[in-house]
């Protein structure tokens, strides 16, 4: 196991050992038949691409098509997107070993770290996934529904009636105490209220704080040494909660995830092999915190915010509640998350030459579906800028046109996890409040996420 004596030293080793630019991916010739795309300076795409996503994707579409290419920092390099769900599918269906999606998601490396499961590929990635899925299948996530019911209950209780505020705040600290309970397994008030700020202060971020892991230099001051001071401190609590539980007299009968994962590989018959070390067990855990925190709570946010301007939707949504339709509450969720896309793209390095879309690109170059414009595309989603629930009762949209997820092998472990608490949560909240959306909203960019500019504001009235 990794020695725990020097945390400070761990967190060094992370950043030196991860590189934003995708570090071992081959550089594309730069003369590579590419699909058309702009030909601004690679700041500028870079900056439209992260901080004005909801115009630039469909405007890419519109100018060149259903395949395009955008030119990123550092270097310029290319990033192909594509919308049909049939060139989606080829990249979801594409050999792991040369579709590596670690590259492409190599920006998050200095907060996840190398052990990640969005940055791992090939057999690190496999093996990865085969030790954490058990703690997500369907009978753990039964376990785990009577504790995310509990905390959305009390939760709701304490919400003024007649009270006007921010729905993403409320989801937002809903989701983490979610998060730090059923996952990381912490019921200590005191180390829930250190973990709490450090937490947020990690998901909190513009995306101009991402491009500093590229330059050193940035992180030793302003906003970028801030981050990489959180970084330290966070890693502590982590650490000290990981030492503390190995050595817990109640390991073997708790059922958080953390808890599961510390006991892989200790079981008798398993592969001592299969044991998650202390790194391993941080950066997963993180990976999990930043996956499965603000994207479900953007999601919840923007279904009470849809719900709340259509009275019609709302009074089912509340029959639902009342008849124990959860059927009815999970499209509410699936199509919050269509119209309101908390993720932009999808993304793959090619580590070998492939055709995707017709075109043959070589290795180096990036690729992968836009979730907002295969979100949009009327042949899939007809008027693709109503709220409709409907869309996803009793069958669901074509294969690969609705893909928040992701796809293939590199389906979002935490898919069922995120909808199971979605439905829990929209239970409690329409088990005791009417709804009312304030204002208009309409999303911008946080970090690598969308979320409602102005908070989804609501205002709820306690039922009778």
């Amino acid at each position: 196991m990794t020695a725990l004596d020097d945390v400070p030293a761990l967190t060094r080793q992370r950043f030196r050992q991860t590189n934003v630019v995708g570090g071992g991916t081959p550089a594309p010739p730069p003369d590579a038949d590419l699909p058309p795309g702009p030909r601004w300076p690679a700041l500028v795409q870079t900056v439209a691409l992260m901080r004005f996503r909801h115009r630039f994707h469909p405007y890419l579409r519109r100018k060149y098509g259903d395949t395009y290419t955008v030119r990123l920092l550092p270097g310029g390099r290319p990033l192909v997107m594509v919308t049909r769900p049939e060139h989606t599918k080829e990249v979801f269906a594409g050999d792991p070993e040369v579709f590596h999606a670690g590259k492409g998601n190599s920006i998050l490396g200095p907060i996840m770290g190398l052990h990640s499961l969005l940055l791992q590929d090939g057999a690190e990635h496999k093996r990865a996934r085969k030790l954490i899925m058990p703690a997500f299948n369907g009978q753990a996530l039964k376990g785990y529904a009577d504790l995310v019911t509990d905390i959305a209950r009390d939760e709701v209780a304490h919400w003024p009636d007649h009270a006007t505020f921010r729905s993403l705040d409320r989801m937002n600290a809903l989701t983490l105490e979610v998060i730090l309970r059923v996952v990381f397994g912490v019921s200590d008030e005191e180390r829930l209220r250190a973990l709490r700020p450090r937490v947020n202060a990690t998901v909190d971020v513009p995306p101009l704080v991402l491009l500093g892991w590229g330059y050193p230099r940035l992180q030793k001051v302003g906003i970028w040494k801030r981050t990489v001071d959180n970084q330290y401190a966070l890693d502590e609590l982590m650490y000290a909660e990981i030492r503390e539980r190995r050595v817990a007299p109640d390991l073997a009968e708790r059922t958080d995830v953390l808890s599961r994962l510390i006991r892989v590989g200790t079981e008798p018959g398993d592969d001592p092999e299969d044991r998650l070390s202390d790194t391993e067990l941080r950066d997963q855990l993180v990976t999990l915190l930043l996956a499965g925190h603000e994207t479900t709570a953007t999601a919840l946010s923007w279904a009470l915010y849809e719900l709340g301007r259509h009275p019609d939707l709302h009074a089912r949504t509340v029959r639902a509640v009342r008849d124990g339709d959860d059927a009815w509450l999970d499209a509410v969720l699936k199509e919050s998350m269509r119209l309101h896309p908390v993720i932009p793209m999808v993304v793959r390095t090619l580590m070998k030459p492939a055709t995707i879309a017709g075109h043959d690109l070589p290795a180096g170059v990036t690729v992968g579906p836009s979730i907002i414009v295969s979100h949009q595309r009327s042949e899939a989603h007809p008027d693709p800028w109503t709220f409709r629930p409907e869309r996803f009762l009793g069958t669901n949209p074509p294969t690969n046109t609705w893909i928040p997820f992701g796809g293939g092998v590199r389906r979002c472990i935490g898919a069922g996890f995120s909808l199971m608490e979605g439905v829990a949560v929209l239970r409690e909240v329409f088990a005791a409040m009417d709804v009312e959306a304030v204002g208009d909203d309409e999303p911008q960019v946080r970090n690598i996420t969308s979320v409602p500019r102005h908070g989804a504001t609501i205002r709820v009235a306690r039922r009778g």
